[in-house]
């Protein structure tokens, strides 16, 4: 059976917590907010809003494939959500999976997604933008 009391020279608790925000603490912002955010998603699986912004940040270094796995589990959880569904249709739509992407963002407008000026601005979008089902979408639901 492991010894549940730290022996002399180990780490636990308050000391062990503080050397890890020290190493959090050196690396650089989006580093360091994947790996604080992994951290609480390991307590907190279901926080909505830290699993919106650790999928951003998935993407702004490059791993697409995990902030889709985010996006996936988000919409999941919080299924008529139209935010997470338009932030998944982005997800699609930046790895070149267009009929994901606007069945997705479809779903995202009928949810009640209504920012139709960003939704033509944002540049996770542009893979999809000039299909005709992207328009199609627009136009059925900007009259509403």
């Amino acid at each position: 059976m492991p010894n549940s009391h730290p022996t002399p020279g180990s780490s636990s608790g308050p000391e062990m917590f503080g050397r890890s925000i020290s190493r959090l603490a050196e690396q650089p912002q989006l580093d360091f907010e994947l790996e604080f955010f992994t951290q609480l998603l390991q307590r907190l699986p279901d926080f909505a809003e830290v699993l919106r912004v650790q999928a951003s940040n998935y993407s702004l270094k490059g791993l697409l494939t995990e902030g889709l796995k985010v996006d996936q589990y988000l919409v999941k959880i919080r299924p008529t959500d139209p935010t997470a569904h338009y932030n998944l249709a982005c997800r699609y739509a930046l790895l070149r999976q267009p009929d994901l992407a606007l069945k997705t963002l479809r779903r995202a407008v009928e949810l009640g997604y209504r920012d139709f000026r960003y939704m033509n601005q944002d540049r996770d979008l542009e893979s999809i933008r000039k299909d005709p089902r992207y328009r199609q979408i627009l136009q059925e639901f900007a009259k509403r």
